[in-house]
């Protein structure tokens, strides 16, 4: 076997953190009619003074709606000792890895100095790495990162920092936070990292296509970890898509980057979701929030049907969004 090819096969795919999308019912879903996740990661907590964890919170990270997946609940804090509080409330519910948020770009969080905000003050950086660290021995903690606030040059002494502390894994997206999504991922950062990290590395951003993964496996042989978020969101099947190609599989089944989804399985996936946001909630108009902001991703994934999909974004009642799916299906093949 050559090594790349050995490489590809040995490689692991996370599913990203995405607020208000990968909670634990879609991740059942996911993993019910998809390819399997190695890791799962939850939309971030947010440190409270509550003693426990509050309603929301426990549904999202308790083992019975967890069970079978590898999840790794994620902290947004610049607070060491809050971190701290809050690693301790989810290791009562079993959980033995934890990450912490310094990757997301929102600007909401970012003006409160946390996600890829808190990367603008390396000292405190570095006192609240200190503080978890000197606290927690007993649990993996890893982090999602991105290069910096502003410039990517920042990353230099950002990297210098984490290299001082036992993560259990880096995971870099190579954008500042001022990039947002908007600018194109920095490679030779992510190199950089490559080059200078004493810790396991996993790659994240732009990882939407097959060929968007395959080429970035190329470019950087010596990573084997891959987390997926939007790109993942838009095409659930995508890891199919990606292990079909290598083992040269010559089933096609519909449109997207040359391969697609049995429209069977997605309706299933789908309908399995809105089940059990109906289950759990009374409101219609939550339940119909969530379908409609997983149907704004998939509208990547059915272009020649852009104008029923927005009819599915207009409906008022759950009645009527599962008639407007329903005539979606029955157009594909």
């Amino acid at each position: 076997m050559l090594k790349d090819e050995k490489e590809n096969m040995m490689a692991k795919y996370y599913l990203a953190p995405m607020e208000g999308i990968t909670t634990y019912i879609f991740r059942n879903a996911y993993h019910k009619y998809f390819r399997k996740m190695d890791k799962y990661y939850t939309p971030f907590f947010v440190p409270h003074s509550k003693r426990g964890l509050n309603l929301k919170e426990q549904e999202e990270i308790l083992p019975a709606h967890n069970a079978g997946l590898f999840v790794v609940p994620q902290i947004l804090s610049n607070n060491g000792n809050d971190c701290v509080q809050t690693i301790e409330k989810l290791k009562r519910y079993g959980y033995e890895e934890i990450n912490l948020n310094f990757g997301c770009p929102s600007r909401t969080v970012a003006s409160k100095y946390r996600g890829s905000g808190f990367l603008a003050k390396t000292e405190e950086l570095d006192r609240f790495l200190d503080t978890v660290f000197s606290n927690e021995k007993d649990v993996k903690i890893s982090v999602k990162t991105r290069l910096g606030r502003d410039e990517p040059e920042e990353f230099e002494r950002i990297l210098s920092i984490y290299n001082q502390y036992p993560l259990e894994e880096l995971i870099i997206h190579p954008r500042v936070q001022k990039d947002y999504y908007m600018h194109e991922v920095r490679l030779s950062w992510y190199a950089y990292a490559e080059g200078h990290s004493r810790h396991s590395l996993c790659y994240n951003g732009e990882l939407n296509t097959v060929k968007n993964i395959q080429e970035m496996q190329q470019r950087f042989p010596q990573t084997d970890c891959w987390m997926i978020g939007r790109g993942m969101i838009a095409n659930p099947g995508l890891l199919m898509e990606l292990e079909a190609e290598k083992l040269k599989n010559e089933k096609k089944i519909q449109s997207y980057g040359g391969f697609s989804i049995e429209k069977e399985r997605m309706a299933a996936f789908l309908e399995d979701i809105c089940i059990h946001y109906e289950e759990a909630s009374p409101k219609e108009i939550y339940v119909l929030f969530k379908m409609k902001e997983i149907w704004t991703y998939l509208m990547r994934y059915y272009p020649d049907h852009l104008e029923k999909i927005r009819k599915i974004k207009k409906t008022q009642t759950i009645k009527e969004y599962k008639r407007e799916v329903q005539e979606i299906f029955t157009l594909l093949r």
